[in-house]
């Protein structure tokens, strides 16, 4: 996005476009306006990808041609020394703002984000993140989220000119000119990425959505228009209207379509070959022309400042939103994040990013610009790492079993003898750490590979000579459970296997899929399990919504049972607990573990009698576990119990918790098994 606007050959003599940056300034424009109000993909960030990498184009191409050394290691150390100052700063104010303004349970994974940011692998980190349901359990999005853009970027600055390399080798071996051996090698790119994107879109559009392979072919479009311009000969009229309908194109892509889950396959084409459109319109020299609008100083004004404006608006708004505990920003409040952006962008260019750009101590020695990216490396990564050894520090000293005895407390005759001013558990700054993972992957005889997706989320924990085998299935409420039957199964000598996906409830496919997939998922999973034969396999039987008064069998959960049970295996069917329309941890935090706004009814949440109860009456390979007592004894859901959190946000019970509920969970478990 910042690459530097070199000549094009065959095009202007100057080597200035204002025409591509006032492009660039509407499509930031297009960002921001889309993320403030509309809540929706503008198409805007895939016009900066597409101009970045044609004015790399542009440039490189003119070394090549004119014989100029690629010097590919000043180009790097030079590029990111305009760069990372303004990204570091950005981090600092963001995590300053985040520190005043964001819950203490979101600062661990901003605080991971920062490094990903930092170091431009922040795309792989939300893309890791976006298949694993468990990870991306926010309310609201990461302040540093939008620097997934920018992390692409970056790595098509270092992979970019390696390909120029390679085109100069091979032009100069085989006697080629380097503009047909790069129109070659940037046409395959294309080809094969925007495949690669419309299939992986099409099967996993969360994690494609940042995945950088994905979108190699827009900038690779922007290459290829960058060497086929020379080749343009188009009459003034034809440059007036084709330029005009690029700009129109390009600002209806949102408003037209739903475009969210269809990004970035084929779809992504139009706001693409729109801005190509106006760039290869170019200077038309009409009154009536786009680029007389684009080349406008104002817009030229606000492409200056468009990687600042790109910056800093969405850790704004974002930290905004948080604070006042609201989804969206309204027309008032949008105006004023948009009016602050636009001010830092202009300040902060002109006052910082300008000044290190033009630093001359630095350009004159590569060595000099990495003592500037160094710099705002440790700028970053002091505050950063001292922020972390402080959560961790406290995490490992607040641990003390006396102090925060959760569901012990409720035993009759518990006598409290720790510290009344301990810390609750967990942690607010250690939520993130709360889901239950087991760390082995399935193999051997447990491996899942041949049956469907299973494999991706299959997880063991083996034990010598075992007596059983146990497997727990389902999505993020039976994983949850593993915090006490991964004990209980070591204690037991049993085998544990978990197969999860998550939002998928397990139960035999009925056609009322709510998540993609998981009807064919829970049918893997039956063959699975006949493949495998457990004794015992774990399950939530019922399933609450925070905005129902009650709790209902799982669809399809009585026909799965019923296979199960025919191969010989017990099932364990565990009630699902209450879920709430609010953040326990984050209403805890803000207004007191005693506020009544923390605190619940279970008759407003769960049935009065267990879904599951008559089911378990006639199917004696089918135990009922019932456990709400000591997630709302007395009939009360209060967010503390033993000086522990019961729940890690809206809907999941804290793994510190459950862990306080073995003794118990492993006492009713064996009974029901007698």
């Amino acid at each position: 996005m910042t690459a530097p606007i070199l000549p094009a050959p065959g095009a202007v003599k100057s080597g200035y476009r204002p025409e591509v940056q006032g492009l660039r300034a509407l499509a930031v424009l297009m960002v921001v306006v889309y993320h403030v109000w509309l809540g929706r993909v503008s198409g805007g960030v895939d016009v900066f990808l597409l101009i970045s990498a044609f004015l790399l184009t542009l440039s490189f191409t003119r070394k090549l041609e004119t014989g100029t050394p690629l010097d590919l290691l000043r180009y790097w150390v030079n590029l990111f020394r305009r760069l990372v100052p303004m990204a570091a700063l950005t981090i600092v104010v963001t995590l300053g703002a985040v520190l005043a303004f964001v819950p203490r349970g979101r600062w661990t994974e901003i605080l991971d984000q920062a490094w990903a940011s930092l170091f431009y692998f922040q795309n792989w980190l939300l893309a890791a993140n976006s298949v694993d349901y468990y990870a991306t359990d926010h309310s609201t999005a990461s302040p540093f989220q939008h620097f997934w853009s920018l992390s692409i970027q970056g790595q098509v600055f270092i992979l970019w000119p390696l390909l120029f390399a390679g085109a100069a080798v091979a032009a100069h071996r085989f006697r080629i000119k380097p503009r047909r051996v790069l129109i070659g090698l940037f046409g395959l790119v294309f080809a094969s990425s925007l495949a690669y994107s419309v299939w992986q879109t099409a099967t996993n559009q969360a994690f494609a959505y940042f995945d950088t392979r994905t979108r190699l072919w827009e900038f690779a479009l922007g290459s290829l228009i960058a060497l086929a311009l020379p080749y343009v000969r188009l009459p003034v009229l034809s440059r007036v209207v084709l330029g005009w309908v690029g700009i129109i194109a390009m600002l209806a892509v949102g408003i037209v379509l739903q475009v969210e889950q269809q990004f970035p396959g084929y779809i992504a084409l139009w706001p693409t070959l729109a801005a190509a459109a106006v760039i290869s319109a170019g200077g038309t020299g009409s009154r009536f022309g786009v680029d007389r609008f684009l080349s406008s100083r104002p817009l030229v004004r606000l492409g200056d400042a468009s990687y600042a404006l790109y910056l800093v608006h969405w850790p704004l708004l974002v930290v905004f939103l948080i604070n006042r505990d609201q989804e969206s920003a309204g027309l008032f409040s949008g105006l004023a994040i948009i009016a602050v952006s636009v001010l830092w962008a202009m300040v902060t260019t002109r006052f910082i990013d300008k000044p290190i750009r033009q630093l001359k101590w630095a350009a004159r020695k590569r060595r000099r610009s990495a003592v500037v990216i160094a710099l705002c490396a440790i700028f970053v990564g002091v505050p950063v790492g001292a922020w972390q050894l402080q959560i961790h520090t406290a995490a490992t000293a607040a641990a003390d079993d006396a102090n925060n005895p959760g569901a012990a407390s409720l035993r009759e005759g518990f006598v409290p003898f720790g510290d009344d001013q301990a810390p609750l558990m967990p942690l607010m700054t250690a939520l993130d750490r709360e889901w239950v993972n087991l760390e082995e992957d399935c193999s051997g005889a447990f491996d899942a590979s041949s049956f469907g997706l299973l494999q991706a989320g299959c997880t063991q924990s083996t034990v010598e000579d075992p007596t059983k085998l146990a497997v727990v299935v389902g999505a993020s409420h039976p994983q949850q459970w593993v915090a006490a039957i991964e004990p209980v199964s070591k204690r037991q000598g049993w085998d544990l296997v978990v197969l999860r996906k998550g939002q998928c409830p397990f139960g035999a496919p009925v056609g009322q899929e709510p998540v993609e997939n998981c009807d064919q998922w829970n049918a893997d999973v039956l063959s699975y399990l006949e493949e495998v034969n457990p004794d015992l396999v774990f399950t939530v039987s019922s399933t609450s919504h925070h905005t129902r008064p009650d709790d209902r069998l799982v669809p399809g959960y009585e026909e799965a049972a019923q296979r199960i049970m025919a191969g010989g295996a017990q099932v364990i069917a565990i009630r699902d607990n209450p879920r709430f329309g609010i953040n326990i941890p984050e209403c805890v935090e803000s207004s007191g573990q005693d506020d009544p706004s923390c605190t619940f009814d279970v008759g407003d949440k769960l049935a009065p009698v267990n879904p599951v109860n008559e089911l378990a009456a006639r199917l004696p390979a089918l135990h009922s576990i019932e456990l709400t007592d000591l997630i709302c004894p007395d009939g009360v859901c209060p967010p503390v119990i033993g000086n522990v959190l019961v729940y890690m946000d809206d809907n999941h019970l804290s793994k510190t918790y459950i862990k306080t509920m073995v003794p118990e969970f492993e006492r009713r478990l064996l009974e029901s098994l007698d």
